[in-house]
């Protein structure tokens, strides 16, 4: 290819982004009641992202417990972690856009998870759980508490690179 032909994987990643940032803000725009004044596209971007790997998260919950028979703390650790490695991926590169050195947020965001994995997942989502609650509803509640946890720290100090 010739110097304008090429298309490199980053040059591709940002399009994508750009993309979905496109599309969450043309949603935002159709919101009803209002709630387009106050609801910012990447809210919402994170709010599709963070489903999707929420669904993965209790996927493998459910695989790691009930097909595994892990412990439950166990059980809840794996599939945090590879639930949230993947959400980092997909809201740093089509959510927030960052193009901010990684290993800083990464750093940034271990710190995060940690402090949500020890408040919300095992504190939340295991005090329910010896309350008698249903170990997946269980982390349903704790997914609430989570998500708006994530989501600031996210928007506010992780990609605070982003325009």
């Amino acid at each position: 290819m010739t110097g304008g032909d090429q298309t490199t994987l980053s040059d591709t990643g940002r399009d994508l982004g750009t993309r979905f940032h496109d599309a969450m803000a043309v949603v935002v725009r159709w919101l009803p009641f209002g709630l387009s004044r106050v609801v910012a596209p990447s809210f919402l971007g994170f709010a599709l992202i963070n489903g999707c790997t929420f669904a993965i998260d209790l996927l493998l919950l459910t695989l790691f417990r009930g097909g595994l028979g892990l412990p439950l703390p166990v059980a809840f650790t794996i599939a945090y972690v590879l639930a949230f490695g993947l959400s980092f991926v997909l809201n740093r590169a089509l959510n927030f856009r960052s193009h901010a050195p990684v290993g800083p947020q990464a750093g940034l965001y271990a710190v995060a998870i940690l402090v949500n994995y020890l408040a919300f997942i095992l504190g939340v989502g295991s005090a329910l759980t010896e309350l008698g609650l249903q170990y997946q509803l269980s982390r349903v509640v704790a997914g609430a508490c989570e998500a708006a946890f994530m989501y600031s720290v996210m928007r506010w100090v992780i990609f605070r690179d982003t325009k």
